[in-house]
């Protein structure tokens, strides 16, 4: 894809980009997209893909406790557990906030660990990564579930492609997990502000009308994926019947705001699916 050049001008060392279509095909890539990278925050969808597994294998329920007093396994993916950015502190009710949570993430974790009785960086392995043949990717360091993914352009293709067409779950899973969760709630995206609405599904942030935003300006509403603060993103439009990852070594900062919504712009105009 022409588009994906657009990458040759960003002011990173590495960087790597895959398309992936509704299909499962690539409609493109850019790069070294056999190289591992850290995917900090991108994490996080691999995670909730592990737990929404754990819940269609019944070993825990949305709706069951977890995590602060009153909050749920629903709460914690959604970013509504009242927990504080980095640290396991209570900073308000449970789904009056939407109070983005690394801790939230690592208590969901531990919350399946144990329901499951398998450290959750296997879980993750077993559930997710082995069934998508995504044999670079890995929990690293502490094996947090928020954070500690390390991953590769060919893996997150894989994963692209679940989220377009599950395999591990039922549709009807995965499009609520890619619905707004807790709607109306407001918060603070990281790297762009307060936000009201800040919607979310459960571990995937939901695009909406949000201003400004890491996807482009043509991206439909009905885009989801995440951001992380190693230079990484993955976002799926089901409008453009498309998806699309991209990994760097540059952590995020005011490069990446400038340069990633024309990157996801041209894709989606190359493709024909502007909106």
């Amino acid at each position: 894809m022409a588009s994906l050049s657009k990458i040759e001008n960003w002011p990173v060392e590495n960087a790597a980009a895959v398309v992936v279509r509704a299909d499962g095909t690539r409609a493109g890539s850019y790069g070294p997209t056999d190289r591992r990278f850290p995917l900090a925050s991108v994490t996080k969808p691999l995670a909730a893909y592990a737990a929404l597994i754990a819940v269609e294998e019944g070993a825990v329920e949305l709706d069951e406790p977890a995590g602060p007093p009153g909050s749920t396994v629903r709460h914690l993916l959604a970013h509504t557990s009242g927990l504080a950015f980095d640290e396991h502190r209570t900073m308000s009710g449970p789904g009056t906030r939407r109070l983005y949570s690394n801790a939230g993430f690592e208590a969901l974790g531990d919350h399946i660990a144990k329901a499951t009785d398998i450290d959750f960086p296997e879980y993750l392995r077993q559930a997710v990564l082995e069934p998508l043949g995504m044999t670079a990717t890995e929990l690293t360091g502490a094996g947090s579930p928020a954070k500690d993914g390390v991953s590769t352009a060919d893996d997150m293709a894989r994963f692209a492609a679940e989220l377009q067409a599950p395999r591990l779950l039922a549709r009807q899973t995965l499009t609520e997990a890619t619905s707004v969760v807790f709607p109306g709630v407001s918060g603070v995206l990281p790297g762009y502000g307060h936000q009201r609405p800040n919607d979310w599904g459960l571990g995937f942030e939901i695009r909406d009308g949000k201003a400004p935003h890491w996807t482009g300006a043509t991206s439909s509403p009905r885009t989801f994926g995440h951001f992380g603060q190693a230079g990484t993103f993955l976002w799926v439009d089901p409008e453009a019947g498309a998806a699309c990852a991209a990994l760097t070594d540059r952590a995020f900062g005011p490069w990446a705001v400038e340069v990633w919504p024309p990157l996801t712009d041209a894709v989606l105009a190359e493709l024909g699916q502007g909106h």
